[in-house]
């Protein structure tokens, strides 16, 4: 068996360094793959790190200027949210309303409330908590260095955190009344198996 010296083709320190890149990613890809079906496992360890972080900011007494409140949130909507809006569905349908009373174009129908559709979140449940550690995880990072530890007055940031949580949820909370979705499926899932 001849190698890639003896073949008189050296491998570059680009091709090794490439190399290895492939390597950590396929490993990084296969604990991800293997994670998957353990949603609750995977969220208790994105639990676990959130506390390891709140003890990090604790102890080192630090005064950080921290995003991730703010970020999680946002992902938090984006998971509650349904990927198609019902509020624009229902600008579009006005709008063909419209040109079929104009003449410009056939009205379609457009009564779909007997017809089934599943909820489809914007952020599926994986993206979520991939986001959410990875967050997480920086954060931790970050507070390891003097260069993130910034003084602020930190009661303006807890109560601008918590405003913003009031009003966003508010409106999602609405939003879900008005269209009538929900956006969990805790206890609605009928099982069927063996009952003895």
């Amino acid at each position: 068996m001849m190698s890639a010296t003896d073949s008189g083709v050296e491998s570059s320190p680009v091709q090794n360094i490439t190399a290895q890149y492939s390597k950590v990613k396929r490993v990084y890809q296969q604990t991800l793959d293997r994670w998957t079906p353990y949603m609750l496992n995977r969220w208790l360890v994105t639990a676990g790190l959130l506390a390891t972080f709140f003890l990090r900011i604790v102890l080192a007494q630090g005064w950080y200027i921290d995003a991730l409140a703010i970020y999680l949130l946002n992902l938090l909507l984006a998971f509650l949210q349904p990927k198609f809006d019902p509020s624009l569905q229902d600008d579009l349908m006005a709008d063909e309303a419209e040109e079929g009373v104009d003449g410009n174009a056939s009205p379609l129908p457009s009564q779909r409330d007997d017809e089934f559709r599943p909820f489809v979140r914007r952020l599926p449940e994986w993206q979520f908590w991939l986001s959410s550690t990875r967050a997480i995880v920086v954060a931790i990072f970050c507070t390891t260095s003097e260069v993130f530890d910034v003084p602020v007055y930190w009661p303006i940031l807890v109560m601008y955190f918590f405003v913003l949580f009031a009003l966003t949820m508010r409106r999602q909370i609405q939003h879900m009344i008005k269209y009538k979705y929900v956006p969990f499926d805790i206890g609605r899932k009928t099982r069927y198996g063996n009952h003895h």
